[in-house]
């Protein structure tokens, strides 16, 4: 019965002290309403988390690397596409970007993690980002990109691995870009779109 319960009540108190009320877990309790019959559920019964993890030597010191390259929008400078702070204030915990609705949730002196947010009908995928200026001598750096993420929900084996390959040489090239920038030089002209 207690299974019962937690199954029609998930994530709403409402209804769990409607029915501990004795009504009918197949009616909605008052004011609340009925989920749609074939609303797609964003839980992923079976997830496969997978990571990626990358690095690059940046011969700069950490604090100076993250300066240049670590506001949580400078991301449009080195992906090389718009952002903006769509809500809060870029570095402050809870600020939201304008790429893919990400939002700042951890941060350190040289460092930050993000998530994107669960949109409706599309399975959540826990998708988060890491990015990190890690001190190695006194003038030298690394720069570490995290990415960790559940791709369960596509097709295969196949192409779960071409999207991990996909995602690996993205934030590689961006990661190369995070150290020209990083080192006082000039990005080269950006490849034409989808490329």
């Amino acid at each position: 019965m207690r299974k019962h319960f937690s199954r029609a009540a998930a994530g709403c108190t409402l209804a769990v002290a409607y029915l501990a009320n004795g009504a009918s877990a197949q009616s909605p309790p008052p004011g609340a309403q009925a989920a749609p019959a074939e609303a797609a559920s964003i839980v992923v019964a079976n997830p496969t988390y997978i990571s990626i993890p990358l690095e690059i030597n940046v011969n700069r010191p950490a604090a100076e690397v993250w300066k240049r390259v670590g506001k949580f929008c400078d991301i449009g400078e080195w992906l090389r596409i718009p952002c903006t702070i769509t809500s809060g204030k870029d570095g402050e915990f809870g600020a939201v970007r304008s790429v893919a609705g990400e939002v700042l949730v951890g941060k350190t002196e040289l460092s930050y993690t993000y998530t994107q947010t669960v949109k409706a009908g599309r399975p959540y995928n826990l998708y988060h980002g890491t990015l990190e200026a890690r001190p190695v001598t006194a003038t030298t750096s690394k720069l570490v990109y995290t990415l960790v993420f559940d791709n369960s929900m596509l097709a295969d084996d196949a192409a779960r691995e071409k999207d991990k390959t996909q995602k690996t040489a993205v934030f590689t090239r961006a990661l190369e870009n995070m150290k020209i920038l990083a080192e006082g030089g000039t990005l080269p002209p950006a490849p034409p779109r989808g490329k």
